[in-house]
Formats: structure tokens, sequence, C-alpha cells
């Protein structure tokens, strides 16, 4: 198979080219492109390549991410979010080619007391969530079959800007920290989330003709808040930093976060036979990792 992989320079896309790079079971022909090659801002950089090139499956990795910016730059994070997915789906069902496509916790408001299902009604209180959800209705349009999407929640990894890396950075910086500790979900570790997207590629569901369009949760097990969070990193890392919960209401931002993004895995584990990793051991490879680099 010929597979796309859009944001190679995100943390995902290098996860994916990290454990296709390592992996000698695939032999798959893998393309990587950055915004050099496929600028997702441009409707016409998006026709122009894929008028050059085809494709068996397309992996969008990339995306407006900076939740607080898009409350001021909507248009950037609509085009990105929701037009450009909307003309990925589109060509995808031209060239019949199969779309994985990622997106967030952040279509749900946070109001539950449990953990979101799959077929839970979304109702996103930020621009960065009502853009992403708006991509996903557009798959949906526009690719009844052939697409899968997954959302994931409080990805990171060792590369580019993320929670856990401006957490080490800053527990270097400072003695002590103030950390949101109502905001309640589950860390995603790129690493995992990259060898879930090569396993729904490489399933006979997937690669059957047709199949409906699924969405799916993944992050790794546990739940926990950022402030939890911050203190797991600081305790892998061996960082001494005193960190001192607080309440959302004491650190306001431009974009209204959720308070529980809470996600089952209980769909995508069983249609894949993948168990999500505990948080905690994979937040202790991801930090091994960056130390090893």
């Amino acid at each position: 198979m010929k597979i796309l992989v859009i944001g190679k320079n995100g943390q995902l896309g290098k996860s994916i080219h990290k454990v296709v790079s390592n992996s000698e079971q695939i032999d798959d022909d893998f393309v990587f492109v950055g915004r050099d090659e496929l600028d997702l801002n441009k409707e016409k950089s998006i026709a122009s390549y894929f008028n050059n090139n085809s494709f068996d499956v397309i992996v969008n990795c990339a995306a407006y991410t900076a939740v607080d910016q898009a409350e001021s730059e909507q248009k950037a994070a609509n085009q990105v979010n929701h037009l450009a997915v909307k003309q990925l789906a589109e060509i995808a069902s031209k060239q019949k080619a199969k779309l994985v496509h990622i997106s967030t916790d952040y279509v749900f408001d946070g109001k539950s007391e449990k953990s979101y299902i799959e077929t839970d009604e979304t109702n996103p209180i930020n621009v960065y969530g009502k853009t992403k959800l708006a991509g996903e209705t557009a798959i949906q349009k526009y690719m009844s079959t052939n697409a899968v999407i997954i959302r994931a929640s409080w990805v990171y990894s060792e590369y580019g800007n993320n929670f856990v890396d401006t957490m080490l950075r800053l527990g270097k910086q400072k003695n002590e920290l103030t950390i949101v500790s109502d905001q309640i979900g589950s860390p995603t570790y790129a690493t995992d989330l990259a060898k879930v997207i090569l396993k729904v590629i490489k399933s006979k569901s997937f690669q059957a003709k047709n199949n409906t369009t699924e969405v799916y949760h993944y992050s790794n097990k546990g739940e926990i808040s950022w402030y939890e969070f911050a203190k797991a990193i600081f305790k892998v890392a061996n960082i001494e930093c005193k960190v001192h919960p607080i309440a959302t209401e004491q650190y306001p931002t431009p974009a209204k976060r959720p308070k529980n993004t809470l996600m089952s895995k209980g769909k995508i584990t069983k249609a894949f036979n993948d168990k999500s990793a505990d948080w905690v051991k994979s937040l202790q490879i991801c930090i091994k990792n960056i130390r090893d680099k």
C-alpha cells in the first residue's frame, strides 16, 4: 500500500515515522509530507498536491492545535481543522483512498460525570473543539465509508511543544508551579497512538471495500488531572519542583476548557484487539527517550 502521512513535523507525524523506521515488519510505502509539500492553510496547495499524487491511504495528523490562539484566529483554525479536512475527504473519496483522521476530546463539553463513548452528544465549548468537530462532520458527510476518525486526548511525545516538554522545561527553571487540578482526562503518548493507527491500517476491516466510516476513542489507560500529571512528570524525571493545585477559575484563559474529557476505549479495544498502555508506563518510556536523545 502507498500511505500518505500529513503533518510530518508534528509530534504524531514524527512518532509514526519513528515507529515505521524501527519496524522490520512494515513493507508499505510511506510518504511523509509537511507544510512545504502540502499546506493545509491553502486550498490550492492541497488540490495541486493531489493532482500529481495518489495514495491508498491518507493519514491526517496535521491540525491547528493552539487552543487559546484559535479564539482570535478563528478563520485559520477553521481552514486547517475543518475546510482542509473537508477537501481531503472529497479527494480521498474521488481517488478511492482510505482516510484516517485524528480528532480530539475537546469535541465534548466536559459536563459528563462518566467516560464519554463515541455516540455521546458532542458540544464543544471553544473554537478549537468546534472546528475539529466540523472536520469530523465533513468526513462523515463526504465519506460515509472508508474513513476512520480517532479522537485522542492530551497528546505528548519526545517531539515538539506539549505538556510534558513544557513541565520539564519549567521544572528546571522554577522551584514551584501552580497547575489546574479540576480538569480530568487521560494522557496519550504519541508513540502508542502511532502504533494504533498502523494497526488500524493493517486490519482486515479497514482494508475491506466500503467499510462504514467509524469514530473511535483512544488514550492511555487511567485518569488524572493536569496537576497530578505535572507531579508525575517531576517524579519520573527526578526534578525537585513543588506543584500547587488551583481551580480552573483561578487560571483564566482565552478558551474555555472542558472539566472532564475521559473517553472510553472499549470500542477500539474490541475492534482492533488493542489494549492501551498505562499512562505511567508510557510517561516513563517517553522521559527515558527524551534523556537518550
